[in-house]
């Protein structure tokens, strides 16, 4: 019985208050980098932020990392380097964007993934697929608005982190089956502080022991949001879970508008929507559909 209670899907509140406390997580992650603004380089903060999670991870390491297989540590290295490129760009742009403008590109991930998985791992996109596909893109213009909003390249910076941490969950999801779901977590955050090590060293500045405690916090923040995010997977399906994630962009905005002044801007937060709801279309129709195939 106990070990059911750990993998059944059958508790919906527990997910969502777990999907909550991911959200606020995540929340405290961007408000941080972005208080935190342009006074270190990327490359440096991001490197602080990644080695504080060794750190974190230091006592359970040696163990979790014993008998990886030469594929596996291939799929590894391949995946750091592209989250690597991934969190210069993110910490590039939370510290030159709003911080809701940052939360609501980042909705594009699972969007690119729909895409990728299509394309490299020949994965069905079906009718309904491309028409999210479709509506997501058209949310995401309603964000960035071209032409009518001036777009600065902190804007240009999120996609691409979009993009490459598009790239970073496609090696994640072929490491599925060679690697445990904590291995996984660990590796990135080893092969991620490898990454940044050399380019932190290039740009690096004098840190004080405020802006290391702050690092040490979106470590924390981070670890967390990772943490609830995988109990409300486990706990309720992503058709419960993953309408949840539109409140983190509800929170983002006004976090903005209350420690940085950022302007309240309903196109952001209707682009935001269509996005999460394409996504979330898509999940509960796969959903039933894999329902109506067990039952038959």
């Amino acid at each position: 019985m106990a070990a059911m209670q750990m993998t059944d899907l059958g508790r919906p509140r527990e997910g969502v208050m777990w999907m909550v406390l991911s959200g606020l997580s995540f929340v405290g992650v961007n408000g941080i980098v972005r208080y935190l603004g342009t006074e270190l380089p990327a490359a440096q903060s991001a490197f602080l932020r990644f080695a504080f999670g060794v750190v974190f991870l230091a006592p359970v390491l040696p163990g979790m990392l014993r008998g990886l297989s030469a594929p596996a540590l291939r799929l590894f290295a391949w995946r750091g380097l592209m989250h690597t490129v991934a969190v210069l760009f993110w910490f590039f742009a939370m510290a030159r964007i709003p911080v809701a403008h940052a939360t609501a590109i980042g909705y594009l991930n699972p969007v690119l993934m729909l895409v990728a998985g299509a394309i490299i791992l020949h994965e069905p996109l079906s009718a309904r697929r491309v028409v999210a596909v479709g509506v997501a893109l058209a949310g995401a213009l309603i964000v960035l608005r071209p032409g009518v909003q001036a777009l600065n390249i902190g804007h240009l910076s999120q996609i691409g982190a979009s993009v490459f941490f598009c790239g970073s969950y496609l090696f994640a999801k072929r490491l599925t089956g060679l690697a445990s779901a904590s291995v996984i977590v660990a590796m990135m955050s080893v092969t991620v502080t490898i990454g940044l090590a050399p380019l932190a060293w290039w740009v690096w500045v004098p840190v004080d022991w405020a802006q290391l405690g702050w690092l040490a916090i979106v470590a924390g923040c981070a670890t967390s949001g990772h943490y609830c995010m995988t109990r409300a997977f486990r706990a309720a399906p992503l058709t419960v879970t993953q309408p949840v994630t539109f409140l983190t962009l509800i929170w983002a905005t006004l976090v903005g508008a209350l420690l940085f002044n950022e302007a309240v801007d309903i196109f952001v937060l209707l682009g935001g929507a269509m996005i999460i709801g394409a996504i979330t279309f898509v999940t509960w129709r796969d959903a039933v559909d894999a329902a109506a195939l067990q039952q038959d």
